[in-house]
């Protein structure tokens, strides 16, 4: 193959094996050929899951294996394990296939101690305190109303983002500028400190900070154990400008909490204490506008009260209301008399009426009327019963030879001839 090189797998069956086979016969080596024992390290790295599952791992000046207890082993232990922890475990060894890593399969755990990180904490702990740079006449009080913060911090962490997202909900008018460094590994203790002191020279960093800010999110011991070394902590207790330790989660301490001015148990909580002045600031002074709003309306409430007062005296005394105040009177007693009159003349029109109606019952002429009204009606009802009457209706009235009326079929006989008289004239008939 040109440009490349051919391996010769060998004749016969030879082949190569799948990752997943190597895995599984590495597994096999190292499950079967070694047997459980007892291991001593720090503990690094504990997580607790809520399946009950405890993973964490166990470490030494040289070297760590990732180790694993689960649940039902766990719950049997009567030493906790705890971050920093010097301990001494029972288990075996084994293989995570799916990540082809080899692990402790713990069963025992038994207290060893203090760990190392742990011993030297303390150490340097006692020895800075015994120097006073953690004595409490040496802390300051923050300013209350910061007007420029600087922050050392990875610019590029979660504790930079919490830090101004604070900031900005609280509605806080001040400057945070971010003083890059590092805050975990090698070399991060310094570049902190030279940080803090890089702000401390105004004239250097052309920036004059009210107050600083050194801090990052939480994490194990070994995470946080730049804020433990003692360069950076010295550099905290040196700064001449009052400095907030916000390093980690509540339940962590480091020893820049101890030789700050404030200890914030997060980054967004320093972040509420420093914004904590100007929204009491903000609160008080809208009390006060609130306040001034509503003594000017009252004020202005009461003096206009004054003035209506004193313009309705004037009116009242004034020669132009008095002369208002007669033509009132006036046309008051012009409506009155009104109102009586027309009172008066109502009731005499309305015992006219009655009068005209007792003359109008016994009068002639009433009677007169009601008499014709009644012959016109019987005329009517005569006018309705004549034989014309019945004709117009459609009826015809049947007379015989002699010119009498045939009341009944049963008088005619076959042969006879009668006249049919109808409403327009009479007909000839002959019965059938």
């Amino acid at each position: 193959m040109s440009g490349g090189r051919e391996f010769d797998l060998g004749g016969g069956d030879a082949r190569a094996e799948s990752v997943t086979e190597f895995t599984r016969r590495v597994k096999a080596l190292i499950e079967g050929g070694l047997r459980p024992g007892w291991v001593r390290g720090e503990v690094s790295n504990l997580r607790i899951q809520a399946s009950g599952h405890v993973y964490f791992s166990l470490k030494d000046s040289g070297a760590q294996v990732r180790a694993v207890m689960f649940r039902g082993d766990a719950a049997r232990q009567t030493t906790k394990l705890r971050e920093g922890g010097q301990v001494v475990v029972y288990g075996e060894a084994s293989v995570y296939e799916a990540r082809g890593e080899y692990q402790l399969i713990v069963r025992a755990v038994v207290d060893d101690g203090t760990g190392r990180l742990q011993r030297e904490f303390e150490a340097l702990k006692a020895r800075l305190a015994a120097e006073g740079l953690f004595a409490k006449e040496r802390k300051r009080e923050l300013p209350r109303l910061p007007r420029t913060v600087g922050f050392v911090t990875s610019p590029t962490g979660a504790a930079v983002q919490d830090f101004l997202r604070i900031l900005t909900r609280r509605e806080w008018r001040g400057r945070v500028v971010v003083l890059p460094a590092k805050v975990q590994g090698e070399g991060a203790a310094a570049e902190c400190a030279a940080m803090i002191a890089a702000a401390n020279d105004a004239t250097a960093c052309g920036v004059k900070f009210d107050l600083l800010v050194v801090g990052r999110g939480g994490g194990s011991l070994e995470d946080l154990w730049a804020f433990n070394e003692e360069v950076l902590v010295r550099a905290v207790a040196a700064s001449r400008i009052p400095v907030i330790s916000a390093v980690g989660h509540e339940i962590d301490f480091t020893l820049c909490d101890f030789a700050a001015d404030v200890r914030a148990e997060t980054p967004s909580a320093a972040a509420e204490l420093i914004s904590s002045g100007f929204v009491a600031e903000t609160e008080r002074l809208a009390r006060l506008a609130r306040g001034l709003e509503d003594e000017a309306e009252a004020a202005f409430g009461a003096a206009r009260e004054r003035l209506e007062g004193l313009g309705a005296r004037l009116k009242l005394l004034s020669p132009a209301a008095q002369v208002e105040r007669g033509w009132l009177r006036l046309d008051d007693l012009r409506n009155r008399a009104e109102s009586a009159m027309a009172h008066a003349l109502q009731a005499r029109r309305h015992g006219a009426a009655l009068l005209a109606g007792r003359l109008a019952a016994v009068s002639p002429t009433r009677r007169v009327e009601t008499e014709s009204q009644r012959l016109l009606g019987l005329w009517k009802r005569l006018q309705a019963a004549s034989p014309a009457s019945v004709l117009n209706r459609g009826f015809a009235i049947v007379r015989d030879a002699e010119g009498r009326p045939v009341s009944r079929a049963a008088d005619l006989r076959g042969g006879d001839r009668v006249k049919a008289q109808f409403s327009d004239g009479e007909a000839g008939l002959r019965v059938e």
